[in-house]
């Protein structure tokens, strides 16, 4: 499958501004990187361009997390991170709350967004056709971190497990969501032979939040989630555990990835990786929200390892990261 993030933006996509050092292929390697992009170190990230006339160094900078819930949720979550950044960087900090990882890789490609946290299967994607150079993603405080894909339904559905999916309808949320559709696609396929369209329907809700909130509600009766949003969501008693049955679960997949892009002054850069990992969450709006899922610190990773499993996925789907 050739997933186009572009196309993921529908006709109303926003033309793409040029963005300075394109390099030539004669000039770098960069594997399944824009041609935009350089890898001389071979850690499967775009480099700084070498020619400081390249590099940017912006009055605000903005940042934004991926669009798994409700935005204005976030806003608030993150405020007392975002002044922390501020102090460490000496710039103004300004939180971009968008609505689809589609939008979200295009502002990072486009010049617009310059710090951010994309979910677990929008990191290829950022990584390859935005420039992303993730570097940390949460973890509890003894330093386990991760989520599982689920298969949820709701009680009397008359779904007991997942071969009763056939000849019914299944809620992905996006085709660049990992839990929400890479992994379950995979999954599927590869134990039960089942397939979209020809063994169920597939639809799609946008969002996990959406996904979990159709089944509770008995709009949708399965999906496939993240089960850190599902956590998340029974904490601030969205929902309740009784309304949702899970029956599957996954192997445990990194989470939210969270980096800069890769055209910021070193400098810069270097400010902004201090910034998360000197960051106290005890007491702040950032704790008061993410420990709802067990997280409590921002642990050092490297996309190159982390993401293996992710990239591995997407070669069983056939997915390549097209970018125009």
């Amino acid at each position: 499958m050739k997933l186009n993030w572009k196309l993921l933006l529908g006709a109303s996509a926003i033309a793409l501004y040029s963005m300075t050092g394109i390099a030539s292929a004669q000039d770098c390697p960069r594997g399944d990187l824009d041609e935009r992009f350089c890898d001389v170190d071979g850690d499967l990230l775009a480099d700084t361009p070498t020619d400081p006339a390249d590099q940017i160094d912006p009055d605000t900078l903005i940042f934004a997390y991926t669009p798994v819930e409700d935005p204005a949720v976030y806003k608030e979550a993150w405020s007392d991170f975002l002044e922390h950044l501020e102090e460490a960087t000496g710039k103004d900090v300004v939180f971009f709350p968008v609505q689809n990882n589609a939008a979200q890789i295009e502002a990072m490609r486009s010049g617009r967004l310059h710090i951010a946290g994309f979910n677990t299967g929008s990191n290829p994607l950022a990584v390859n056709c935005a420039g992303f150079n993730p570097f940390t993603i949460m973890a509890s405080k003894d330093g386990n971190f991760g989520y599982e894909m689920e298969i949820i339904t709701y009680p009397g559905s008359g779904i007991e497990s997942v071969d009763d999916i056939k000849g019914k309808q299944l809620a992905f949320t996006s085709p660049t969501s990992n839990s929400g559709f890479k992994a379950p696609s995979a999954i599927l396929k590869s134990d039960f032979d089942l397939i979209p369209e020809r063994d169920f329907e597939a639809v799609f809700s946008g969002k996990h939040d959406n996904s979990i909130l159709g089944v509770a509600n008995k709009d949708y009766p399965a999906a496939s989630i993240a089960n850190s949003v599902k956590s998340r969501m029974i904490s601030r008693d969205v929902i309740k555990p009784e309304d949702v049955v899970t029956i599957y679960k996954s192997q445990t997949f990194p989470t939210t990835g969270f980096g800069v892009v890769y055209n910021l002054k070193p400098e810069l850069k270097d400010a902004i990786r201090d910034a998360f990992f000197s960051f106290e969450w005890e007491g702040t709006t950032l704790e008061a929200e993410f420990s709802k899922s067990n997280e409590g610190q921002f642990l050092p990773m490297t996309y190159k390892e982390f993401w293996e499993v992710i990239r591995k996925i997407d070669a069983a789907n056939g997915v390549s990261y097209a970018c125009e």
